[in-house]
């Protein structure tokens, strides 16, 4: 009775094609294929894997960009899929660089157990809210800018404009600026000014409406997702789709709360050598939930008065703002842990 050898697979993945390796237990090259980057591709890569035998994972680099569609896929068909990080300077110095050469570099990551991370399954609600989110920061941005224009418009504007509007930064300036009917008079520049004004003025209400569409449609993913997450002390539902959006639609891929707190970029990393014991601060990890976590204990350090307490003593053991505030984003993690919706 013959064996049936078990394959691991590596892709490189691309905008158009995707260069695929597959290896025997040894790490053997078994064969390397190119694949279109669509539905066909991937039913042609799958099929090409399995006639070298029993799949047993998959390597996988850019789960998150030109790879999310074939992760996907793979997993619909349950195939464990790892994610596997370009392959680092020294290696491709050694071997060079290619498309084949990183797709088996991928695979072997894979079949030695380098590449562990399993990548966000991108198929649920809070996939929903990440699109939401990035179409929500850039009207948000695009609403500053705008208005920070409409702003310098009027104060670099005519004389009647400055006179008009100079009081009228913060309250009632849009309304009042967007209900404007300019007529072309006299003095061009005045008309200009006044035109563009209603313009800048019309695009901030626009972008405010979108705003709060964005902000209706988010609120009822996160209240139906992770209701206990959202009620947290200080996290509002802008914070808590982010911390969702970081753990992702299959939060047990998470194993335990320093993985969680890791994959935030709030654990110190440790930088000792020989008699010299020390911890260096991590710039790494998911830097819009490092911002949420920032955003929770900046709230709870103004009003919570248990965190205020602890605030206080710290200080007077000698903690400065910023280390206090590296500990509590720690405790914060380890809170928020607990509220993810497969960890509850």
């Amino acid at each position: 009775m013959s064996m049936v050898r078990m394959i691991v697979g590596g892709v490189d993945t691309h905008a158009d094609v995707h260069v695929a390796a597959a290896i025997d237990a040894n790490g053997g090259i078994v064969g390397v294929e190119s694949f279109p980057a669509d539905q066909a591709g991937f039913e042609a890569l799958f099929g090409w894997l399995v006639s070298h035998g029993e799949v047993a994972r998959v390597g996988v680099e850019g789960t998150g960009s030109w790879g999310v569609g074939l992760s996907r896929f793979l997993h619909d068909l349950e195939i464990t899929v790892v994610e596997v990080d370009r392959p680092n300077r020294q290696t491709r110095r050694r071997v060079g660089k290619s498309d084949p050469t990183d797709a088996v570099s991928a695979a072997r990551a894979a079949l030695s157990g380098t590449a562990t991370v399993t990548p966000k399954r991108r198929n649920g609600p809070v996939e929903q809210m990440r699109i939401l989110l990035i179409a929500r920061r850039s009207a948000r941005q695009q609403r500053i800018q705008t208005l920070n224009q409409l702003r310098h418009v009027i104060f670099t504007g005519p004389e009647p404009v400055r006179a008009r509007f100079k009081d009228r930064y913060k309250t009632g300036l849009v309304s009042e600026v967007a209900k404007l009917r300019p007529r072309n008079g006299s003095d061009p520049i005045l008309y200009t000014t006044l035109v563009t004004m209603r313009g800048l003025a019309r695009r901030i209400e626009m972008l405010n409406t979108e705003v709060r569409d964005l902000d209706r449609m988010l609120t009822e993913l996160v209240n139906d997702t992770a209701p206990s997450l959202v009620a947290l002390y200080g996290a509002g539902v802008d914070t808590a789709a982010s911390l969702l959006v970081t753990a992702g639609d299959n939060p047990d891929r998470i194993g335990t709360e320093a993985s969680w707190a890791h994959l935030c970029g709030v654990t110190p990393i440790p930088a000792s050598s020989g008699r010299t014991t020390r911890y260096r601060l991590n710039r790494g990890g998911d830097r819009q939930a490092d911002a949420a976590l920032y955003r929770i204990v900046l709230t709870r350090m103004s009003s919570d008065p248990r965190t205020r307490d602890y605030v206080q003593r710290r200080r007077a053991e000698g903690l400065s703002n910023r280390e206090i505030m590296r500990c509590l984003k720690r405790y914060v993690a380890r809170e928020t842990f607990k509220h993810l919706p497969s960890t509850t």
